[in-house]
């Protein structure tokens, strides 16, 4: 590092810049939580109603009552009513099914009808179960109903009961009363305050609290003060139609757009795709451990299972290996080919960046826990690093991505910016590299090389990480501070040059493209002690490029581009764990914090724990936490849609800077890459795509390498090792030459 006197002379030092000894971020321990496993069933017919009894499940149609049988297909039940099923309910271990025409129960071998005519709710109460007609109330007696004094003629037509104060609430299509064991209210319940709308659906008693459906949000009675649940206090969708308990203090709303279990300081909101046949949600039924959502199209299923993060990261690796998703030391999303009926690798415009944060994943898990096969993963990716810049012809200029000739693929016909794609064949013909090359692989080779040469490499790594920033650096440099392709002219976004910043193109670069060149001198300084690179970083530091990186990230609308973030942090990473000139932290750090102010709100985990690092400040480590752990594992890319949710308002305490708008959970949207924003309300490629998880990978082993995330808390194998997954559920085994062996053996 040098330190700056009047702009003078330069002292290389080799320490790194750490965050404060004692971080103002607390910890959060890697602990068991309950993670959301989904399936599907589908149906013919609209499932009315669902239960589960004895590990059979039930669903209720039009035409009677079908079970879930092999294959997870729907049987008629034997015995069972064929007759159109209204509402299902487990009381007592028996399942009791309200037709249009009669009360039955099943026993678990037996059916029996125990009444003719429309029963719309049942409940148990003071020791005795409850049915409700649309006119009466009557308790169960043996294989009968038997009436009870008082409740003969309701005051209104009821369409559902609870039990709740000890007292039995029944609804109206429009309000509430009750019956205390002798007679029926005839006025309201409601002393205080109003439910949402006088349109209401069900009724449900949650503990201290009635809960009431209605077709624009959900109403709370607490004695006889009514509250509502808008979608401004995060309820994701207003009209319900009907409500169950759930298995851990909470309860499910079914809604005409999807389902909502709600907790105490949470909802969960599950549509689209990925977790229902269709959104038009009927019923729902959980169990102590699975939720059966009943729709138009069938069921959705949602089963939970203790997790640990640790857990879901050794499930994304065995992920990624068995559905054809690493390729050589590189990891790819999956594109489904129609014609050839099966998934394929997709290799991109940028697989060297996009691989780095596996690489980088690998080497912070090899840091945190000592895991040699991690180390063997972290050496195999700077191996591909340095690959791609030696497979060139050109020294110091790396390809973006590489091809086996003849290899099952999908290779990338295009290139960023809607340019051509430019592969260029290596002299043997056995393999192609992309050109074009832009400041995105430089970000990512400086990043991940850092990694490496801090966390991973020995002294004879170290010295190859030294000599492949040095080529690089040095490219860029003699080349008019740009990347020079096999034409000596500069790629069309690899360019850090004073007249480049001066064009229409590259103005409004200057700030995030100043700041990567800085990085990259820095981070050339520190590894390997050249003066050719003071030289250069005193030469931008003289015409102001460090002035420019305060308000790196733009926000104008024309501008707006969430992959120049992930750019970034790239950067920023390195950057200020090796400058130690107070002058220029000052300019790198204001930058930063600015730059995570705005992306705060999206709840990135990546983002945070990157500034959490370099920093020592708090970095909302709960936030990221709860982010990584609602990733679904279901990693293909469904359409999702929460362009209509009701909860669209900024949560408190975040300011929409760059846009309008609230993170939606990736339980909503599924996987992201980090150049993917969580503020977008649509998106997804139907089911035509298959997420590569590396960016989980580099969040979570980061957070545990700097010790933001704990270890588990257990060592129970079924909260630390993952399911096997099936093979062959993705793409064909690549099929190519193996990647030559270019950083020497070990």
């Amino acid at each position: 590092m040098w330190k700056r006197i009047g702009f003078g002379a330069l002292i290389v030092c080799i320490a790194v810049v750490a965050p404060a000894e004692s971080p103002n971020w607390t910890p959060v321990r890697d602990s068991v939580y309950l993670q959301e496993v989904g399936r599907q069933i589908p149906s013919d017919k609209p499932v009315w109603a669902v239960a589960e009894l004895d590990g059979a499940v039930y669903g209720g149609f039009g035409d009677g009552v079908r079970i879930v049988g092999a294959g997870d297909r729907f049987e008629p039940a034997p015995g069972a009513p064929a007759e159109y099923v209204e509402r299902m309910r487990v009381i007592d271990g028996a399942l009791w099914t309200l037709t249009k025409t009669g009360l039955h129960r099943f026993d678990g071998a037996r059916w029996t009808r125990i009444a003719e005519g429309r029963y719309v709710g049942i409940v148990r109460h003071a020791g005795e179960l409850v049915v409700a007609s649309p006119g009466a109330l009557y308790r169960v007696a043996g294989d009968g109903l038997a009436p009870i004094p008082g409740a003969e003629a309701s005051p209104g037509p009821i369409q559902a009961i609870t039990s709740y104060a000890e007292t039995i609430y029944c609804l109206a299509y429009d309000r509430l009363f009750t019956f205390d064991g002798r007679a029926y209210s005839h006025g309201d319940v409601v002393d205080f305050g109003a439910f949402p709308s006088k349109d209401l659906r069900d009724v449900l008693a949650v503990g201290s609290r009635l809960i009431v459906a209605s077709h624009a949000g959900l109403g709370v009675l607490r004695g006889s003060a009514a509250t509502q649940i808008l979608g401004s206090d995060g309820l994701p969708y207003e009209e319900s139609v009907a409500l169950a308990p759930g298995f851990a203090r909470d309860f499910w709303m079914a809604g005409t757009r999807g389902a909502v279990r709600v907790l105490e300081d949470d909802f969960h909101y599950f549509a689209g795709a990925r977790w229902l046949p269709d959104d038009r949600v009927n019923a729902i039924h959980a169990s102590d451990d699975t939720v059966y959502i009943a729709t138009n199209k069938g069921l959705g299923i949602v089963r939970y299972e203790p997790w640990t993060l640790r857990k879901k990261a050794a499930y994304y690796e065995r992920r990624l290996e068995a559905w054809g998703q690493k390729r050589m030391a590189f990891v790819h999303k999956l594109e489904w080919n129609e014609a050839a009926g099966e998934w394929r690798r997709e290799v991109s415009d940028n697989d060297v960046g996009w691989s780095t944060h596996y690489w980088a994943a690998q080497a912070f898990k090899y840091a945190a826990t000592g895991d040699e096969q991690a180390r063997r993963e972290a050496v195999a990716g700077f191996n591909a690093l340095k690959w791609s810049e030696e497979i060139t012809p050109i020294p110091g200029f790396p390809a973006r991505s590489l091809w086996a000739a003849g290899e099952t693929g999908h290779r990338a016909e295009g290139g960023s910016g809607g340019f051509p794609a430019e592969w260029n064949p290596t002299p043997d013909g056995q393999w192609a590299w992309k050109g074009d090359t832009s400041s995105d692989e430089i970000d990512a080779h400086f990043y991940y090389a850092s990694i490496f040469h801090d966390r991973v490499a020995n002294d004879r790594e170290k010295a190859l990480v030294r000599e492949h920033i040095h080529r690089i650096m040095s490219h860029i440099m003699d080349s008019g501070w740009s990347l020079r392709d096999l034409d000596g002219e500069p790629t069309v976004w690899g360019r850090w040059d004073p007249e480049y910043f001066a064009s229409e193109r590259g103005g409004h670069a200057r700030g995030l493209n100043g700041l990567e060149v800085l990085n990259y001198l820095r981070t050339a300084i520190h590894l390997t002690g050249d003066p050719k690179f003071e030289a250069g970083l005193e030469e931008l530091v003289g015409r102001g490029y460090h002035r420019e990186v305060i308000r790196q990230k733009l926000t104008a609308p024309a501008y707006l581009f969430d992959s120049d973030d992930r750019l970034a942090f790239f950067t920023y990473y390195p950057l200020l764990r090796y400058e130690t000139d107070p002058y220029l932290r000052s300019y790198y750090r204001r930058s930063l914090e600015r730059s995570f102010e705005i992306e705060r709100i999206e709840q990135i985990p990546w983002f945070n724990f990157i500034y959490g690092a370099v920093t020592g400040n708090d970095c909302e480590i709960p936030q990221a936490v709860k982010h990584l752990r609602e990733w679904p594992l279901d990693l293909v890319s469904h359409a999702w849609d929460n362009s209509y949710r009701a909860d669209r308002l900024p949560p408190r305490g975040y300011i929409p800077y760059a846009r309008r708008g609230r993170p939606y959970s990736p339980r909503s949207r599924g996987a992201i890459r980090w150049t993917d924003s969580s503020l977008d309300v649509r998106g997804g490629h139907g089911g035509r795509e298959v997420a590569d998880p590396s960016g989980w990978l580099d969040a979570y082993w980061m957070a545990r390498c700097h010790g933001m995330i704990l270890p588990p808390d257990t060592d129970d194998p079924a909260h630390l090792e993952p399911p096997a997954i099936q093979p062959g559920q993705g793409a064909p085994p690549y099929d190519g030459p193996p990647m030559p062996w270019v950083i020497g053996a070990e």
